[in-house]
């Protein structure tokens, strides 16, 4: 069993988001009035968008898009066999992703997850997340939401300057980009939605 992260591109996050495990769709039909896999893929491509394949087959996709100056949002998704992915993804996010982000200037990060996916809400506390609050009635029928967050705190006092979210240190950002395959240094893999260079 090979788990390899690479950047995102529309043709397997569109497959991904058509073979969604049944904790994900609940999750994602009760954010969207219509959606389809297309559409979701499409709109995942924004900001950094990744995908871990399982012996070559695309079964996760997750990433973080700025919303504004400073404040991110986190995501992901995918198939039945995503669970084999999760400790790759978990060593990608601490390894490339929270630094890509930090160097991008985030303060926050923010996820929210539907109050019943188990799954989703037991990653997030070890992904090291801080559960801020319920969101009453966030989902379109009235479903119940959790929000967490990543927070960088910053010890501007320090002859060696380090970042942390949450209590989870990140290696310096300096060359993250480089160590996601195929990255063409436009804030985004192959089917980057940006195109100005990163600065």
């Amino acid at each position: 069993m090979t788990v390899r992260i690479i950047p995102a591109t529309l043709r397997d996050l569109s497959y991904i988001a058509a073979n969604l495990r049944l904790e994900d769709r609940t999750e994602i039909d009760c954010q969207f009035d219509e959606w389809s896999p297309a559409l979701l893929a499409l709109t995942a491509l924004q900001g950094f968008a990744y995908v871990a394949e399982l012996n070559g087959n695309p079964q996760a996709g997750f990433g973080a898009a700025e919303q504004r100056g400073g404040l991110w949002i986190a995501w992901s998704w995918g198939t039945r066999r995503m669970k084999r992915c999760v400790p790759g993804i978990t060593a990608f996010f601490h390894a490339v992703l929270g630094p890509q982000v930090a160097a991008h200037g985030a303060w926050r990060v923010e996820a929210r997850a539907l109050a019943s996916n188990e799954l989703a809400l037991r990653w997030l506390a070890r992904l090291g997340a801080t559960q801020r609050c319920r969101l009453p009635g966030y989902g379109r029928n009235g479903e119940d939401f959790l929000l967490y967050d990543w927070t960088r705190s910053s010890d501007f006092g320090s002859s060696d300057f380090e970042e942390s979210w949450n209590h989870v240190p990140f290696s310096k950002a300096a060359g993250a980009e480089a160590v996601a395959t195929g990255t063409d240094h436009c804030r985004q893999g192959r089917a980057g939605a940006r195109s100005s260079p990163s600065g």
